[in-house]
């Protein structure tokens, strides 16, 4: 290494330069002299060459410039902070900066840790360059280019300051725009999501939430192909019509139909049950929907008829929910079904589609089902007397869920138009449990008729299909599975989420089933070939409730971050976010016969019902209210201190964003809601347990 020159030297050298004329010579060296100290060590002129400190310093520049910058393109440009945060977090790692990283990442997780709790947890423990090898996040992260959305506007801007501040780390953080992000511009015109309505809308947002096709994955939205480097929009089509009835069981539906009009004709003003069912209720084959022979089913049976009979009556005679609410009204009724002294024993409830019946699933590995009229329950078994309720006892681990089969208060003797009456009340209950069984219980005997096994980790959730016979499960071992009543081993098998498979659905049709995971993902999958059809990204935290509208056009889903997403299946977009519902989980979701109102039910203790519609003032800000309640309703119109006030006085509840499709709230004393659910003449039942 040359040794430093003298400064005393160097100036006379300069001085004898000048003297003698040897200009160029003479300019060189002053520019050397102008990059080093008095003791001759090069000056550090670029924060690129600071060692790890780049980063930090990049970042945070970064940040401060975006919270300087105009309000409409805040919200926008705050996306970008998370992955340049990762990113260079982990290049601190890798470069072998060890306490720096350490700095870097105690500096900036406070901005990150309400959104990303679970990433900012896998990645803390990184310290050297080995861990970003070996480490699963870092992988992905590295692995793939962050996809961002902004407009060419905000964008523009970024890299303007960026390329003018290169010196104090613009540079740095342009190096990990270029290397790490796929950032994708759009014009205003070209995107509403961007135009200057939404844009001025979400200045006003309390809180940011992501577009739905943010992130690593990088899929087009709604797309189910997750190749990182696909650039085909095409989206597999869907049919989302209703499964039509066998040509058989139509006729006799329509038999049974008329013989009751003739029997009860309809009022002045009320239309005729045949009218009503060839308006709304009956099903032919079309294109819209699946083929009969795409979802087979047993033979319909009289009890088959007689569902369908009644379906048509409750749909004539129930409390109308029509048009487009805008955030006020209707009236919605809800009856709330509480247990008391569980000693947080129960983990799961269920409510039989006749209103008749209640289950619970228990901690203590059983299930126990009452009469909600309080009439003792019968046994098929002769000598068996009554008893008020009956524990199903099976199970070698807590039960997680349960689910009713599919039934329908049915008419009495004396108003029946039939020659003989068929029971219409539900004969199966399904449950599941830590032991990765599932079992089928009958009604009648109050005995487990089958043991389905499968899954190679504990079962979360199970549902019934709309028409009976198949029911869907997910499990922690990442994957859900199909399965029918007639057969012990599994139909279909649906793997591709990352994380447990923590809630399922059906479409009404029976054509699709629903995934939602902890991966923070929604999964759609077509039932006769087992494959994914739609993927939806956008929640911030784990998925725990999902419900298809009766339309079979919208579905919903609702995190544990108290968000309810709605989701347009047919192009697979996001269509709005509803907040209201404190932390801790929306564990029930259902809709209303027309598909115009949503129900939800959660930790937070709250039954709240929302506007399907788009209200006027969407784009504004909603409500900030104290979550928790002591019984008093909250309507949609009231103020933030009405809010307040019903969330309780005597103790100051954490804040929380109420959105304006909020229609009105129905909060309990202390009690979670497990279950919630739209009666099809359009009465909410809830039910949950006190928790002192």
């Amino acid at each position: 290494m040359p040794e430093l020159m003298d400064p005393r030297l160097r100036k006379q050298v300069i001085e004898y330069l000048s003297k003698k004329g040897y200009n160029r010579t003479e300019a060189m060296l002053r520019n050397e002299s102008a990059t080093q100290d008095a003791e001759g060590r090069p000056l550090t002129s670029r924060v690129e060459d600071n060692g790890g400190s780049k980063y930090g310093k990049g970042l945070e520049l970064t940040r401060v410039w975006i919270e300087g910058n105009l309000d409409i393109y805040k919200p926008e440009l705050r996306r970008l902070l998370w992955p340049l945060f990762v990113y260079s977090f982990l290049n601190v790692v890798s470069e072998y900066y060890i306490q720096e990283a350490g700095n870097f990442f105690n500096a900036f997780k406070g901005y990150f840790e309400d959104e990303h709790p679970d990433d900012l947890r896998l990645l803390q423990p990184i310290g050297l360059p080995e861990h970003v090898t070996d480490s699963e996040i870092a992988k992905i992260y590295r692995g793939n280019k962050y996809r961002l959305r902004l407009s060419s506007v905000a964008f523009f801007n970024l890299i303007q300051f960026l390329e003018s501040n290169d010196k104090l780390g613009g540079s740095v953080m342009v190096m990990i725009l270029q290397t790490y992000m796929n950032i994708v511009t759009v014009e205003r015109a070209a995107d509403e999501s961007h135009s200057l309505a939404r844009m001025l809308g979400r200045a006003k947002e309390v809180e940011n939430f992501p577009a739905e096709d943010e992130g690593i994955p990088g899929h087009n939205a709604g797309s189910a192909n997750i190749d990182r480097h696909t650039t085909s929009n095409i989206l597999t089509r869907l049919k989302l019509g209703p499964l039509p009835m066998e040509q058989e069981m139509l006729e006799d539906v329509q038999a049974e139909l008329e013989e009751e009009d003739t029997k009860n004709p309809p009022t002045e003003g009320q239309s005729s049950l045949v009218q009503e069912f060839e308006r709304h209720i009956k099903r032919e084959e079309s294109e819209d929907a699946p083929a009969r022979t795409d979802i087979p089913l047993p033979p319909s049976k009289a009890r088959d008829v007689a569902l369908e009979v009644q379906k048509v009556k409750e749909n004539r005679d129930r409390f109308k929910i029509e048009g487009r609410t805008g955030g006020v009204g209707p009236a919605v009724s809800v009856v709330m079904f509480t247990f008391h002294n569980t000693y947080e024993g129960i983990n799961c409830i269920d409510v039989s589609g006749d209103n008749l019946l209640i289950a619970a699933g228990m901690a203590d590995h059983y299930i126990q089902v009452w009469s909600l009229k309080g009439d003792a329950l019968e046994s098929a078994f002769p000598n068996v007397p009554p008893e008020a309720s009956r524990k199903l006892i099976g199970h070698s681990g807590p039960v997680y869920a349960v689910s009713f089969s599919p039934g329908i208060a049915g008419p009495t003797q004396a108003s029946s138009g039939y020659s003989q009456v068929s029971s219409t009340n539900p004969q199966y209950l399904l449950s599941c449990s830590m032991d990765k069984t599932i079992r089928l219980w009958d009604l009648e005997m109050w005995t487990c008729l089958v043991v389905y096994k499968g899954h190679d980790g504990p079962v979360w959730d199970i549902q019934w299909g709309p028409h009976g016979h198949y029911f869907l499960t997910g499990s922690r071992d990442r994957t859900a599975r199909l399965w029918s009543q007639d057969q012990i081993v599994y139909l279909r098998l649906f793997a591709g989420h990352e994380q447990d498979v923590d809630c399922v659905a059906f479409h009404p049709n029976s054509a699709y089933v629903f995934t939602g995971s902890s991966d923070k993902n929604v999964r759609m999958w077509q039932v006769t070939n087992g494959v994914p059809v739609r993927l939806f990204t956008g929640h911030t935290g784990n998925v725990t409730s999902l419900a298809c509208s009766p339309t079979g056009k919208i579905l919903a889903s609702a995190d544990d971050q108290g968000t309810i997403i709605l989701w347009d299946l047919g192009p697979g977009k996001l269509l709005k976010r509803m907040r209201g519902h404190g932390r801790g989980g929306i564990w029930s979701l259902s809709w209303s016969a027309e598909s115009s109102v949503i129900v939800s039910g959660g930790m937070d203790g709250t039954v709240r019902v929302w506007d399907v519609a788009e209200p006027g003032n969407a784009a504004g800000q909603g409500k900030v209210i104290g979550e928790g309640g002591t019984g008093t309703k909250i309507d949609g119109g009231a103020s933030a201190a009405q809010g307040s006030a019903a969330a309780g006085s005597k103790k100051k509840g954490k804040e929380t964003v109420v959105t304006p499709d909020q229609i009105s709230a129905f909060p309990t004393k202390k009690s979670p809601v497990y279950k919630v659910r739209f009666t099809r003449m359009n009465l909410v039942v809830a039910s949950g347990a006190y928790t002192p």
